[in-house]
C-alpha cells in the first residue's frame, strides 16, 4: 500500500491529514488522488458511503487551487445542506496549514445575507446545494466563470432528489474547459445520463463493485406480522444495550410516530425529517453526533450527509422502494473499516424486496428469530453487573460519606444489597417482560401462503387475530379510501393514535382490525360522520347489512351543516336509506305520508 506522499500529495496537506488520524490512504484515496492530482481526465468513481470519498477529491481539488487569486475555482455540490456543512469542514481541515485558501458553503434553509457576504469577500471553493448556488448566481453573488473543476457528490441521490434541472443549469454557466468529477455509490441509470451528457472523455474508477453493498456490514432481516413491528423493533433494541443507531421509517408521519412511542416508553430517542425547522434538526442532528442521543428516527432525505462516528446499527422499520436507497441506509454502518448491523424489519409481504437487494448488493441476508423475554432480560443483566464492576470509585470523594452509608447498612448482608442494586437498575424489564406481548412467528409456510394473491371472498372470509375486533366500513377505493386515509379519519374522529390491525380494501367496502376495548368506540365515533358527501357507516364484520345512518352526525358535520333542502331532495335521502323522516319503525309511503313532507305553502 502506497502512502500520501507517494501519492503526490503535498507537505502542507499531508501535515493536516496526519493530525486528523490518516495514517494510510483508504482504497478510494490510492485509486482516485493521484489520477484527479494529474487533471487530465473527467472522473466517475464509485465507492461506498464512508470510504474516504471526501479526502479522495478534496485533497487534489485543494492542491490544484491558485492562492494567489480569490476567484472561485472550484465547485463542490451536494444533495443536503449537512453534507455541504460536512464537506466543508472536512476542506478547511484539509487546508488548515495552506495560506489564502478560503472554502465557503452555501445551503438552503438558512439566512442568506451572510452567505452573499462571504461569497462577495471571495471564495476558492464554494460547497453548495444546488437550489440556494442558482439563487446566489441570479443575484449577482456566485460567479462561476473561472470554475476549473466541478465535483458531484453524492450524485446519484442529488438526481433522484430532482436536483436534475438544477445541475443543468448550473453547468450551462461554467466555462468550456473544466474538470468534471461524479463521485457515488451507486450506477444509476440518471448517473449514467449525466455522464454521458457533461463528461467527456472520462475514467470510471470503482472501488469494489458496482452497487455492492459496504464490505463490514451485516445484513439481518427479522419476518414478522404487520401489526408486530413496533414490538419486534422495542425487542431487539432491547437486546442489544449498546446500540448506537439510526431507525430509518418510509415517511414523516411514521418516523414522529416511531419516535414519540419510543420516547414514551423510555427510550433515548429523536426524531429526524423534513417537518422540523432547520434549527430543530441543527440540534437533533448535534446530538447524535455527541452520543447523547442513541436512538435517531429518521427519513432517507433527513438523514444524508450524517456522518457519525461508531454507528453500530441501521434499522430498516420499512424497507425503501428503491434498492439504492437501501444501499445508502446500510452504508451510514461498518465505516473506516469498523463492523456494522443492517437490520430490517418486514413483514411477509416485503420478503421479495429482501430477495431483490441481495442480487443487487451481492450479499446474503441472514433471517433470525425475535430475541425472547427470557434472552433480552439476560442481556440487560449482563449490561447492568457490566456497569457496576466498571464504575471507577473516588475513595477521596466519598470518605465523607463512607460511616453513615455503612452505618444505614449494616444490618443487611452483601447479597441483599446486591439484589437490590441490580433490581433498581434492571427491574423495568424484568416487570415489561414479565407479561409482554407476544410476538407471533411467522414461518415460510405461512409466508408463501401469505403472499398468495386472496379474491374478495376471501378477503371476507378473514378471522380478526386474536385479541382484536374485525369493522366493516361503507367505504373503499372508488371513495378514494386508502390506509392512510383510514388513519387520518380514526386520528381525527376517535382522536389520539388508533391502534389498527389488518386492513382490507375492497372496491365499494372496507374491513379493518382495532383491539377490542376499542371496537364500540370506534364504530361509535365513525357512524354518521360524512366524507365526500356519503354518511358513513361502521359496524361489526357480522353487522354489515345492518344501517345504522340514523345516528346524529358528528359534531363536526353539525357545525358545518347545509341549509335544508327542497322536500324532493329529502325524499331521494329516504329512499337512499336515511330514516330521518321515518314514523315509527318504518317510513310511510301513503298519500298521506307524501303530504305530510310536502311543506306548506305560505301566504
Amino acid at each position: 500500500m502506497k502512502t500520501f506522499e507517494e501519492l503526490g500529495v503535498s507537505a502542507a496537506i499531508r501535515r493536516a491529514i496526519e493530525e486528523l488520524g490518516f495514517v494510510q490512504p483508504m482504497p478510494v484515496q490510492e485509486e482516485v488522488i493521484p489520477f484527479l492530482i494529474e487533471g487530465k481526465r473527467d472522473v466517475i468513481a464509485l465507492a461506498q458511503t464512508g470510504t474516504g470519498k471526501t479526502a479522495a477529491f478534496g485533497i487534489p481539488l485543494l492542491q490544484r487551487i491558485d492562492t494567489g487569486s480569490r476567484d472561485t475555482q472550484a465547485l463542490v455540490l451536494s444533495p443536503t445542506r449537512e453534507l455541504c456543512l460536512q464537506i466543508t469542514d472536512d476542506l478547511r481541515d484539509f487546508a488548515k496549514y495552506m495560506e489564502g485558501v478560503h472554502v465557503e458553503a452555501v445551503y438552503g434553509g438558512a439566512a442568506i445575507e451572510p452567505q452573499m457576504r462571504a461569497l462577495k469577500k471571495g471564495a476558492n471553493i464554494i460547497v453548495a446545494t444546488p437550489g440556494r448556488l442558482i439563487d446566489l448566481k441570479n443575484r449577482g453573488f456566485a460567479h462561476l466563470e473561472n470554475v476549473r473543476t466541478i465535483v458531484l457528490d453524492e450524485a446519484d441521490e442529488m438526481l433522484n432528489m430532482g436536483f436534475s434541472d438544477s445541475i443543468n443549469e448550473i453547468f450551462e454557466c461554467l466555462p468550456a474547459e473544466h474538470a468534471t468529477l461524479m463521485f457515488s455509490a451507486t450506477m444509476s441509470r440518471e448517473v449514467e445520463r449525466v455522464a454521458k451528457k457533461y463528461l467527456k472523455d472520462y475514467e470510471t474508477i470503482v472501488v469494489g463493485s458496482r452497487n455492492e453493498g459496504a464490505e463490514n456490514v451485516n445484513h439481518i432481516y427479522y419476518m414478522v406480522q404487520a401489526k408486530d413491528k413496533y414490538l419486534a423493533l422495542k425487542r431487539i433494541v432491547d437486546y442489544n444495550p449498546k446500540i448506537f443507531a439510526i431507525i430509518f421509517c418510509r415517511t414523516k408521519i411514521e418516523t414522529q410516530e416511531i419516535a414519540d412511542k419510543l420516547i414514551r416508553d423510555g427510550y433515548n430517542a429523536e426524531s429526524l425529517h423534513g417537518d422540523l425547522s432547520q434549527q430543530q434538526r441543527d440540534l437533533t442532528m448535534q446530538k447524535f453526533r455527541q452520543h447523547l442521543t442513541q436512538l435517531l428516527v429518521a427519513t432517507d432525505v433527513a438523514a444524508r450527509g450524517l456522518d457519525v462516528d461508531d454507528l453500530t446499527h441501521v434499522i430498516n422499520f420499512g424497507l425503501p422502494d428503491d434498492i439504492e436507497n437501501y444501499t445508502h441506509r446500510s452504508g451510514r454502518t461498518g465505516r473506516a473499516g469498523k463492523k456494522g448491523t443492517s437490520i430490517s424489519i418486514v413483514h411477509s409481504k416485503e420478503k421479495h424486496k429482501i430477495r431483490n437487494i441481495e442480487k443487487e448488493i451481492g450479499k446474503k441476508f441472514q433471517e433470525a428469530p425475535i430475541p425472547s423475554a427470557e434472552e433480552i432480560c439476560k442481556k440487560q443483566l449482563y449490561k447492568v453487573m457490566d456497569q457496576i464492576v466498571k464504575t471507577d470509585v473516588d475513595d477521596d470523594e466519598i470518605a465523607p460519606f463512607m460511616q453513615d452509608i455503612s452505618r444505614y447498612f449494616e444490618y443487611m448482608d452483601k447479597e441483599e444489597i446486591i439484589k437490590k442494586i441490580v433490581s433498581m437498575e434492571f427491574g423495568k424489564f424484568l416487570a415489561y417482560y414479565a407479561d409482554a406481548p407476544e410476538i407471533e412467528v411467522v414461518s415460510s409456510k405461512e409466508e408463501r401462503s401469505k403472499e398468495k394473491p386472496q379474491s374478495d371472498k376471501q378477503k371476507r372470509m378473514n378471522k380478526a387475530q386474536p385479541g382484536y375486533h374485525r369493522l366493516f366500513i361503507n367505504l373503499g377505493k372508488r371513495d378514494g379510501f386508502y390506509p392512510g386515509v383510514l388513519m387520518q379519519t380514526l386520528n381525527r374522529y376517535v382522536g389520539g393514535h388508533q391502534e389498527v390491525g389488518h386492513i382490507d380494501l375492497l372496491d365499494t367496502i372496507s374491513y379493518f382490525e382495532v383491539p377490542e376495548k376499542d371496537a364500540k368506540k370506534v364504530m361509535t365515533q365513525l357512524t354518521g360522520i360524512r366524507y365526500h358527501g356519503r354518511v358513513v357507516r361502521c359496524n361489526s364484520e357480522e353487522d354489515k347489512n345492518t344501517d345504522f345512518t340514523d345516528k346524529k352526525p358528528h359534531r363536526d358535520v353539525q357545525r358545518k351543516a347545509k341549509p335544508k333542502r327542497p322536500w324532493r331532495d329529502e325524499w331521494k335521502d329516504l329512499m337512499n336509506g336515511g330514516q330521518k323522516f321515518f314514523k315509527g319503525s318504518e317510513p310511510d309511503f301513503s298519500e298521506e305520508g307524501w303530504a305530510r313532507r310536502k311543506p306548506k305553502k305560505r301566504g
